[in-house]
């Protein structure tokens, strides 16, 4: 005689399956979320990379503006040098450094936080 296989549990059983079943794919999904979420806001992410390219951007406008000024500074005083000495700068630099003016010449005073140098 047959007998067909008893049936074991019932919701229990069940229940016990289906979350056996269901842990593979649960931790699946909570390792990748975990890299995923750091991926994009870890110390290394996506966000954190477009501040940095930001941050380059800033660094590289000033260090352009740094050499411009540089340049000009250069510039003012390659004309002090003895061997190709320019009179007119090295006569505006010595008034200003002794305080001295010509009586025909007119001063125009400046605030200190726009002083020419």
């Amino acid at each position: 005689m047959y007998l067909p296989p008893q049936r074991r549990g019932g919701f229990g059983a069940w229940l016990s399956r289906r979350l056996r079943a269901a842990v593979l794919p649960v931790l699946f999904l909570g390792t990748s979320g975990y890299f995923v979420w750091h991926a994009v806001h870890g110390e290394r992410g996506l966000i954190a990379r477009d501040q940095r390219q930001e941050r380059l951007q800033e660094a590289r406008a000033e260090l352009g503006r740094v050499r411009s000024e540089l340049e000009a500074v250069e510039r003012r005083v390659a004309g002090l040098r003895g061997d190709r000495l320019d009179r007119d700068q090295l006569d505006e630099r010595a008034r200003q450094l002794l305080n001295l003016v010509d009586k025909n010449e007119i001063v125009v005073p400046y605030e200190p936080d726009r002083r020419l140098f």
